[in-house]
């Protein structure tokens, strides 16, 4: 038994060894130093694969762009580019995904598959598009990679790419293919919706001159590109989407929020500013089809800053949603500490106030540490009416 253990004991050693070797080499692109571990362990260094993700020689070496180890793999060793890792990734994902544009120019030449998916159906160009690389796009496309392809969400290349945002690869994507701004992922999202998102001032204006999206076109959720531009807070883009796509800050979701909810829910300051201060926004009578203001918004998502600032702008800290809850109502059953103190410390919030079920806001409070702020308040609250009633009888 003991030896049985002690042999199981030198193969997994073994195999450790032979793994470090693999990586260092690979890592390193020492070919001399390859071929010398390959004579002594010819066929355990061809038939390995990582022992979690399942990468092979050539694909570490066309993921480090080591053109001459991936030659002599292939040319030499017979080795299959088309052997895939347990993501699904081929060695044209591994190289255009890395940017090595002369791994990728060989494997190209090589005949490989150009247009082979990984995990969740992505393609060697999607991979690309995430990389500021327009030599390694260039390539793909004239190889014949299709652009048109789509991943699992239903994004193609080209969409992936506006949401990087290098203006360069769009525009030559527009130039060899003028119709492709014209997709929708699977829950309705165009590209001027993700470029919008990120912020991408250059982008959003060139998807606008050469596209024909409309004015306010509404993902699944009925979100507009306004809205994700307000989100990230770029109101940049938002000022452009205002001026030269008509877009409107009214408009209102599958909800009912409008730009000024959808700012107040990510704390986007900048983004609440212009819209009140520039747009001129009602954040005091702007709710949504549950009744909810800006301000019920961002009490519940613990955003105090924004809170601060819609309270200063003239939000009406007592205003009753559908179910005749507060934004106390809705910070303390969310356990927004912090909020909660923030609301309660204010001299016109109303702390007795019920909601449908007739519950306080006190009643919704769970955590800890918000029943303590509202038993504190119950404390002064109580010591400030003695103190009064004191006064009253001298």
């Amino acid at each position: 038994m003991n030896e049985i253990f002690i042999m199981s004991e030198k193969k997994c050693r073994k195999a450790a060894s032979l793994e470090l070797s693999i990586l260092r080499c690979t890592r390193s692109g020492n070919i001399e130093e390859f071929r010398v571990y390959l004579k002594e362990a010819r066929n355990e260094i061809l038939s390995w694969r990582h022992s979690r993700s399942g990468e092979t020689c050539l694909l570490l070496c066309a993921r480090y762009g080591h053109i001459d180890i991936l030659r002599y793999l292939v040319e030499e060793c017979n080795e299959s580019f088309e052997e895939w890792n347990n993501d699904g990734k081929r060695a044209l994902h591994e190289a255009a995904l890395g940017g090595h544009f002369e791994c990728v120019k060989y494997l190209i030449r090589r005949n490989v598959e150009i247009d082979c998916l990984k995990r969740a159906d992505w393609t060697p160009l999607m991979l690309a598009c995430t990389k500021d690389n327009i030599e390694i796009i260039t390539e793909l496309l004239k190889a014949g990679a299709n652009p048109k392809l789509l991943n699992k969400d239903g994004w193609n290349s080209f969409h992936i790419a506006t949401r990087e945002g290098h203006v360069e690869i769009v525009q030559h994507f527009l130039d060899v293919f003028p119709d492709i701004w014209d997709t929708v992922s699977n829950n309705g999202r165009t590209p001027l919706h993700t470029a919008a998102l990120h912020g991408h001032l250059a982008t959003v204006e060139l998807l606008l001159k050469c596209g024909r999206y409309t004015s306010d076109f509404a993902d699944s959720c009925g979100t507009t590109p306004l809205m994700d531009s307000f989100r990230g807070n770029y109101v940049d883009v938002a000022s452009l989407l205002i001026t030269k796509h008509h877009a409107r800050p009214e408009a209102k979701d599958k909800l009912g929020r409008q730009c000024i909810h959808i700012a107040a829910q990510s704390a986007s300051l900048l983004s609440l500013k212009f819209l009140q201060e520039k747009m001129k926004i009602d954040v005091r009578n702007a709710v949504d089809y549950s009744g909810m203001s800006a301000l019920h918004i961002a009490a519940k998502e613990g955003h105090d800053e924004a809170v601060t600032f819609l309270l200063e702008a003239g939000s009406e800290i007592n205003r009753q949603d559908n179910n005749g809850r507060t934004a106390l109502h809705l910070a303390s059953a969310a356990g927004q500490a912090s909020t909660v103190s923030g609301l309660i410390s204010h001299h016109e919030c109303d702390v007795t106030l019920t909601d449908i079920n007739k519950l306080t806001a006190s009643d919704l409070a769970l955590k800890p540490e918000v029943r303590e702020i509202f038993s504190k308040y119950e404390e002064n609250f109580k010591t400030q009416n003695v103190d009064t009633a004191l006064v009253v009888c001298t």
